[in-house]
């Protein structure tokens, strides 16, 4: 489309995408076994249009299991599972990360294998309640505390599971530290209540974040890795601070010392969520030199008019992926999206709210067979 820049390609770090949208992470608890799946790689495949595709939250260890049926890359079979999406992608000419999300004290044991743990930067128990498919909705449980030795451990995982990504074919990692789940834990001072070095001041709150995500861009290359951040977020239980907008200054800075791919700020106000103040997009704009990728509740209009002021440089889109397989076909050229999202099978197990969504080509093919076969009787 003439004009648009949304619809031009972009170097992200290591690699090229063939145009900015982005498909957001998102759950979709399709992965029996926590072991990627045909099913799974029909529906990434379905929506290979986008420029870049983030996978939905995918754990670097058993302890970060905390949803029931998502994925993880901490094994054999899930690595070799996980090549079947990324082929498909690749030969369709798009480009895919996998989120890296360790949910932290966003979790139940019901949902983790034997010898797993639920844990945390310290024993503060979240607010509210995880599906399980054996007992249903269950309390979270107080987490454990986090000690020095699970410090070492868990950014070893983290490190552990981005080569594992590249072996699967990956393009790069994306860490979650958004959501409320284990980053994000670390840098607020609610969830984190820390006497050590990594808990306290903003700098120490921000420590284990910048150690692993310096570990894994040291490992698999800073160009093919990226950060995803929510400030003002309130999932998961986490409340506002007074030193928000100071922390998320710090750690752009420091993340942009890093010279990672890119920081993708998510934004959930469009579902209901607290709003992200405009300036702190703005700051971490100004900060952050590499990618900024902005997500929540865009439209074709507003991710044009962000990418041409310079707010950000790529858009990801959500929902509108799930009912809209080819929306980067509907995007460019003016047809309608479907509203017809089915969010009662958004976490059901199998294909249906999931690969049986049409494309707007097929709607049409059919709408003009029963046409011409109307023009026959």
């Amino acid at each position: 489309m003439k004009g648009y820049k949304l619809f031009t390609p972009k170097k992200v770090g290591a690699i090229e995408v063939r145009n900015r949208v982005v498909m957001s992470p998102m759950t979709r608890s399709r992965a029996i076994g926590n072991v990627p799946n045909e099913l799974m790689a029909e529906y990434y495949k379905q929506r290979s249009g986008a420029g870049l595709i983030i996978t939905e939250g995918t754990s670097p260890s058993p302890n970060g299991l905390g949803y029931a049926r998502i994925p993880g890359i901490f094994s054999k079979p899930q690595v070799e599972g996980w090549k079947k999406t990324t082929s498909v992608i690749h030969k369709s000419g798009g480009k895919i990360f996998v989120q890296l999300m360790h949910t932290g004290r966003i979790s139940h044991p019901l949902n983790m294998p034997d010898g797993a743990q639920v844990l945390a930067p310290s024993a503060v128990k979240a607010a509210g309640q995880m599906w399980t498919d054996s007992k249903k909705l269950q309390d979270f449980p107080v987490p454990k505390e986090m000690t020095a030795e699970d410090l070492l451990h868990t950014k070893v995982e983290y490190v552990t599971a981005a080569k594992n990504a590249l072996d699967a074919g990956f393009d790069g990692v994306e860490l979650h530290g958004a959501n409320g789940y284990l980053l994000e834990q670390f840098l607020s001072p609610v969830s984190n209540i820390r006497k050590d070095d990594y808990g306290g001041s903003i700098e120490n709150r921000c420590r284990f974040v910048i150690e692993v995500v310096s570990a894994v861009a040291e490992t698999i290359g800073k160009g093919r890795t990226g950060i995803r951040l929510s400030p003002y977020g309130v999932a998961s239980d986490m409340p506002h601070y007074p030193e928000i907008e100071a922390t998320y200054k710090y750690l752009s800075e420091q993340l942009n010392k890093l010279g990672i791919a890119y920081i993708h700020i998510a934004d959930h106000s469009a579902t209901g969520g607290s709003i992200v103040p405009i300036e702190i997009k703005k700051l971490m704009r100004t900060i952050f030199k590499n990618i900024i990728i902005l997500s929540g509740g865009y439209n074709k209009e507003r991710a044009e008019a962000d990418i041409q002021s310079g707010l950000c440089d790529l858009v990801a889109f959500g929902r509108p992926f799930i009912n809209n397989p080819d929306l980067v076909e509907r995007l460019k050229n003016k047809w309608p999206l479907s509203q017809n999202l089915k969010m009662d099978l958004f976490y059901t197990a199998d294909e249906k709210g999931y690969t049986d969504y049409p494309f707007y080509k097929a709607i049409n093919n059919e709408e003009n067979k029963e046409i011409a076969t109307d023009s026959k009787i």
